[in-house]
């Protein structure tokens, strides 16, 4: 009968621990909750570093896909004299460096020193396209830490004035639950700006590759002109 009760007493316990540590976890979309207001613009910073990088690795993709050999066929047609030809081929890419090309094979019979402006000045608009947006995920990647620790500020002052609104013994659940919550906000910030950092880094990496292919093809396609 002892032994009975005891194993009752133990599995009453063990059931008790478990409600407990039930009650006690708290998943991650309750912890974003309970973030505060504070959560909302890192949210929206989020889906903004998210919709600017996909966005960008799309128009990057588009960008590098300009076939290797497009500058020997504009070189066969040029030397051939279909210059019109050549115009239709780099028309049909639409990607930076054709649009190089395509200026610069409008620019032929004028002096080298215009075609190579021409193309430079083409080059700069497609390296604008490139980067735009960039300067904003950078931002992104600055600012959402900022604002986290902001609003870990905020949820610490408005913990502390709980705790002194409290009369008697302060409670350890309501000091450190005022914590915490208020600590979410930091963490939150720091998750968004090292998303948006890597993917920063990322797209510029890509975005200078692209720029020195635009270069070297802009050298390749002056050459060409010169040997005409």
């Amino acid at each position: 009968m002892l032994l009975q009760t005891l194993s009752t007493d133990s599995l009453t316990s063990m059931d008790s621990l478990a409600s407990g540590a039930g009650a006690e976890s708290i998943g991650l979309l309750d912890l974003l909750i309970k973030g505060g207001y504070m959560m909302i613009p890192l949210y929206l910073l989020f889906v903004l570093a998210i919709f600017i990088f996909i966005q960008k690795l799309i128009t990057l993709n588009k960008a590098s896909k300009t076939p290797g050999h497009l500058l020997d066929q504009v070189k066969v047609l040029v030397q051939s004299g279909q210059i019109d030809k050549a115009k239709m081929l780099c028309a049909g890419e639409n990607t930076p460096v054709a649009n190089m090309i395509a200026k610069g094979i409008e620019r032929i019979g004028s002096p080298l020193k215009n075609i190579e402006v021409s193309i430079e000045n083409v080059g700069k608009i497609e390296i604008y396209k490139l980067e735009k947006n960039l300067g904003l995920l950078a931002t992104v990647s600055g600012a959402a830490p900022m604002i986290g620790f902001l609003g870990t500020v905020t949820g610490m002052i408005q913990a502390f004035i709980s705790i002194a609104q409290e009369e008697g013994m302060v409670s350890p659940k309501l000091l450190s639950s005022g914590i915490y919550e208020a600590m979410i906000t930091t963490a939150a910030g720091l998750v968004v700006g090292i998303i948006a950092y890597l993917g920063y880094n990322y797209l510029v990496t890509q975005v200078s590759k692209l720029v020195h292919n635009m270069e070297y093809t802009s050298v390749e396609f002056i050459d060409l002109l010169q040997d005409k």
